[in-house]
């Protein structure tokens, strides 16, 4: 049974930063696609972040110079370091393995909220 475990959200101003983790397991990181979703309050989950099971990492435009996300593959854990972080930023973080680099795999784990204040 694959589980998926967020952990490292909080609260923080803005320009702050944080580092989640996401620990697994049932699967292997490195041999899967892997990446961070974004939920922000009353709004669609999105893709902030990937690292392909190669190790390449991908990012939107949006988080492009302020997130970096990483994995350990002897914890078999991913992160996600965020960086200057804005209110829009705030929301609840997902991690999850992915298919064809965006499509999640796995049912969502309960997430770790961010709380980004001005």
């Amino acid at each position: 049974q694959v589980q998926l475990v967020e952990s490292g959200g909080g609260l923080v101003q803005a320009g702050g930063s944080l580092r989640l983790s996401c620990a697994t397991s049932g699967l292997i990181v490195s041999n899967n696609d892997m990446g961070w979703y974004h939920q922000a309050p009353g709004k669609q989950r999105e893709l902030v972040a990937t690292i392909t099971a190669g190790g390449r990492p991908l990012y939107p435009e949006s988080v492009k110079g302020r997130f970096i996300i990483s994995r350990d593959n002897a914890k078999n854990t991913v992160y996600l370091q965020m960086n200057s972080l804005k209110p829009e930023d705030a929301g609840v973080y997902y991690c999850n393995a992915l298919v064809q680099i965006n499509i999640p795999l796995y049912s969502w784990g309960q997430g770790t909220q961010v709380t980004v204040s001005s």
